[in-house]
């Protein structure tokens, strides 16, 4: 793939003509090298061709140039849709579920996205790509509720996160995702442990969205519930994940409710974000590993009460 920035036309030119004579590009596992080719084009070949418009005018030799390029993006992710066409078709059939989904997007990926030396970085990769591509469907969803003042902006968690997560969850776990947003981390944690996967969410399109998109992958242990995290049932869950969906009076309201359900049964508390730092300074709580400092990390956290890891606890 190319990696300079292309700043002449005849440049753009030659870089389409590589693109296009890459039939490394056209195969359906090499969606990795698609991606970052793709990402290629919108910056360093679009992005140029729309900087020279913005300074010459257009022109005809530019505009056939654009039309080149989107030409050729499209080509590739035409490849990209039909890959995930019959990616969800064996979804729905069951073929890939647990350990057999984490080996397809491993092949697709082309690193073992379990065993991810990228875990602690900061932002989205070609992995978050490739999950978005595959798991949601249709049009991203506009929010209809204006968010109460302690309520967070709703963001993605890292998809690399997700399978960190699901590492420490069996099959006979409830997971509960508090602050759900489109679906994705209960979708994915039931696709690779199997585990029952509930989703609590404010935002009432979001909540519908996200049972579509579980619905479409025929996910029957996947549930979304449209309910304030103050009003929801959390007596089935084992394992709860929140990145950071409120702050302040909020989450120490869903904190206590979870205390309350702490004291029922073990349960293991995830979280990503800022909110770690606060769920760390309760004392009924102990982290596993670490000071729960780095809001880029990934935390659990369980009942003081319970000595046993996460490590042993799956030993079971």
């Amino acid at each position: 793939m190319l990696i300079k920035p292309l700043t002449t036309i005849p440049e753009i030119q030659s870089g389409i003509r590589t693109i296009e004579e890459n039939i490394e590009l056209y195969e359906d596992n090499n969606f990795n090298l698609r991606a970052d080719t793709l990402d290629f084009i919108d910056f360093h070949i679009i992005g140029r061709i729309e900087e020279l418009l913005l300074q010459t005018g257009e022109t005809k030799d530019l505009q056939e140039l654009n039309h080149h390029a989107e030409t050729l993006k499209c080509r590739l992710e035409e490849i990209d849709g039909y890959l995930f066409n019959e990616l969800r078709e064996k979804i729905r059939a069951g073929i890939y579920t647990g350990s057999s989904f984490t080996e397809m997007v491993t092949e697709y990926l082309g690193y073992d996205v379990v065993a991810d030396e990228k875990i602690n970085e900061i932002g989205y990769d070609n992995l978050d790509i490739f999950l978005n591509g595959l798991l949601l469907t249709g049009n991203m969803p506009e929010a209809l509720m204006e968010p109460e003042p302690e309520m967070v902006f709703y963001q993605k968690t890292p998809a690399r996160m997700i399978f960190a997560l699901s590492a420490s969850i069996k099959p006979t776990d409830v997971f509960v995702d508090v602050g759900s947003g489109l679906g994705q981390v209960n979708m994915l944690v039931n696709l690779i442990s199997g585990a029952v996967s509930v989703g609590i969410e404010w935002e009432p399109a979001y909540a519908d969205y996200a049972t579509a998109c579980g619905a479409a992958l025929n996910l029957t242990n996947v549930a979304f519930v449209n309910t304030d995290a103050r009003k929801a049932d959390f007596s089935s869950g084992t394992i709860f994940f929140m990145y950071t969906p409120f702050l302040g009076n909020m989450m120490q309201d869903v904190l206590c409710m979870l205390k309350q359900e702490s004291e029922k049964r073990p349960i293991s508390i995830f979280t990503y974000g800022p909110c770690s730092a606060l769920v760390a300074r309760q004392e009924w709580l102990t982290c596993v590993k670490g000071r729960a400092d780095d809001p880029h990390k990934l935390y659990e956290f369980r009942n003081v009460e319970v000595k046993q890891s996460s490590e042993e606890r799956n030993k079971i």
